[in-house]
């Protein structure tokens, strides 16, 4: 095996500064944004209220968007979303950072599939945390889309993927709308504590050592997660990949769930699965 092969089918070996071919795009975005936050940051750090409301909402939306409709609906099919609000919730997911329908549901699919093995790209167990939690986004060979998630390559989705450009570029300069305190805050910063809240489902909530995978609970991260409401119960969601509940007692708090509940009350969700087990 070549010197370039073998980097490719163990990538976490790789230099953390080194993307792969194909995903140099990703990773000046990323470097990009950090960059931005920063100096967002240092110049705004008391922003209006306006601006810090308006930061939320994106966040929220976006939030909802990654684990109702990314997550459980896309990608497990534990819930049947009526089309507009699949598509509405396809648009904030897009523009707090999560990507195209079609890649995100590759890499998820394969994941589940691949769980702690070295074809699990976002493992920790073999790359260690950083890997799980941020390298592995420019680091790793993309997901083949067509054989992890054909339907999502056709029709209207195909339009989000050719859209993902246009809707990122968007998200970054949408907040000059309140001036540059709005476009550091709804922007950059913004992006950037969506992107490490959804990051810990990779890498911290798969730490757990008490199992047979490495997926675990972690209770304290979901008030701090207003990008994935409800992934922190990640052990259940392993242990139940087929249900659109996460959080399956009473104590555990899943914003996801809720919604999914009020939405299918109101006629807009359908085919809603309930958990097997209620054992984490």
């Amino acid at each position: 095996m070549s010197e370039g092969a073998a980097a490719l089918a163990r990538p976490w070996e790789l230099p953390f500064w080194k993307p792969v071919p194909g995903k140099r795009l990703i990773f000046s975005y990323l470097v990009g944004i950090h960059a931005l936050a920063l100096v967002g940051v240092i110049l705004y750090t008391t922003p209006r209220l306006t601006v810090v409301i308006t930061t939320l909402v994106c966040m929220l939306l976006g939030g909802l968007g990654t684990t109702v409709c990314y997550h459980r609906s896309l990608s497990h099919g534990t819930v049947k979303l009526h089309p507009a609000i699949e598509h509405f919730f396809i648009f904030w997911t897009m523009f707090n950072g999560s990507g195209n329908p079609a890649s995100w549901v590759a890499y998820h699919r394969r994941h589940h599939a691949k769980s702690d093995t070295e074809d699990d790209v976002s493992s920790p167990k073999q790359g260690g945390f950083w890997w799980a939690h941020i390298r592995w986004l420019y680091q790793s060979a993309p997901a083949d889309e067509k054989r992890w998630c054909p339907e999502l390559t056709r029709g209207v989705y195909k339009f989000w993927s050719h859209a993902e450009l246009g809707v990122i570029l968007l998200a970054l300069c949408a907040g000059m709308a309140f001036g540059w305190e709005g476009f550091f805050w709804i922007g950059a910063i913004r992006l950037v504590y969506s992107l490490h809240g959804q990051c810990f489902v990779n890498s911290l909530t798969h730490l757990g050592r008490e199992h047979d995978d490495s997926s675990q609970n972690v209770w304290w991260l979901g008030p701090l997660q207003l990008s994935a409401w409800g992934e922190n119960w990640h052990r259940n969601h392993h242990v139940n990949p087929a249900s659109a509940r996460l959080g399956l007692r009473w104590y555990q708090v899943d914003i996801g769930w809720y919604f999914i509940w009020a939405l299918e009350k109101l006629g807009l969700a359908s085919r809603v699965l309930r958990p097997k087990s209620s054992q984490p």
